[in-house]
């Protein structure tokens, strides 16, 4: 039997062992996930990922707080390095473990999934943390222009000039920027535990999909204000289902059971 897990504190609310499971009983794979929640310091880290390998482990998640300090402890790809964080983990049997970061790709194939073109794009990513940088990266990398924007702009500044072609700002600038937008995605976590939306009604408009990469609730203040404006919407249970399918696929060689990973995930939220 294989064994693949998530590494993070906490991550007893996570959804990731369903969506895996659903997916391992799909096609009849003997394998089980299981969560592990080390100490939130580097050094147990370490040991986790040592531990993990030693223990025959194929593969891992990393959540918070881990994703960046798990970029030390392994091999990461270009796309990963370049975002400076790792939230997937493959343990190959010869060298290093490989680490990698499939919230850019999960947010890509998010959009995909929803007929969103990018080549070309002008995309406007809220929030300058974490997913803003996978986000910010992966629709770059797609051909997107993409516009930063943050409260602390310096942050949206510092990300802009590692991210091919983009540019920064204030929240303060969305009423300027978001009227030649086409994809907007809110890469904070506000509207999670408080009716609130990082954008204002008034800048939104029918030519723009928005993405809110917040999935508790499904549908936020932003994607309901979002509807209201005519605009597409993309929940942010989309992109929490393609960045599973993307480690899924990449541990095991095998096209993901999309429809029964996102069931699993849908019916638990």
């Amino acid at each position: 039997m294989q064994v693949f897990g998530l590494l993070g504190n906490p991550v007893g609310h996570s959804l990731s062992p369903p969506m895996h499971e659903a997916a391992y009983d799909a096609l009849d794979i003997d394998a089980r996930y299981v969560t592990f929640e080390p100490d939130p310091n580097p050094d147990t880290l370490k040991r986790a990922i040592d531990g993990a390998r030693a223990l025959g482990i194929a593969g891992c998640n990393v959540t918070i707080p881990f994703k960046q300090d798990a970029l030390t402890f392994v091999e990461p790809d270009p796309l990963a390095a370049r975002i400076g964080a790792v939230n997937t983990i493959d343990f190959s049997p010869d060298g290093p473990p490989a680490g990698y970061n499939t919230d850019a790709v999960g947010a890509v194939r998010a959009l995909r999934e929803h007929e969103v073109a990018l080549e070309g794009a002008s995309a406007v990513v809220v929030g300058a943390g974490g997913a803003g940088r996978a986000i910010a990266f992966g629709l770059a990398d797609e051909g997107a222009e993409v516009t930063v924007v943050n409260r602390t702009v310096s942050r949206a500044e510092e990300l802009a000039a590692v991210v091919t072609g983009a540019t920064a700002g204030g929240l303060d600038s969305l009423p300027d920027v978001l009227p030649d937008a086409d994809v907007l995605v809110n890469a904070t976590s506000v509207g999670m535990e408080e009716d609130a939306s990082p954008v204002s009604r008034d800048a939104l408009h029918d030519e723009l999909t928005v993405m809110d990469a917040v999935y508790s609730p499904l549908e936020t203040r932003l994607l309901q204000a979002a509807g209201d404006a005519g605009a597409a919407t993309v929940d942010g249970a989309w992109m929490l289902l393609y960045q599973g399918v993307e480690a899924f696929e990449r541990w095991t060689g095998r096209e993901a059971p999309v429809g029964r990973m996102n069931e699993a995930l849908r019916s638990r939220l």
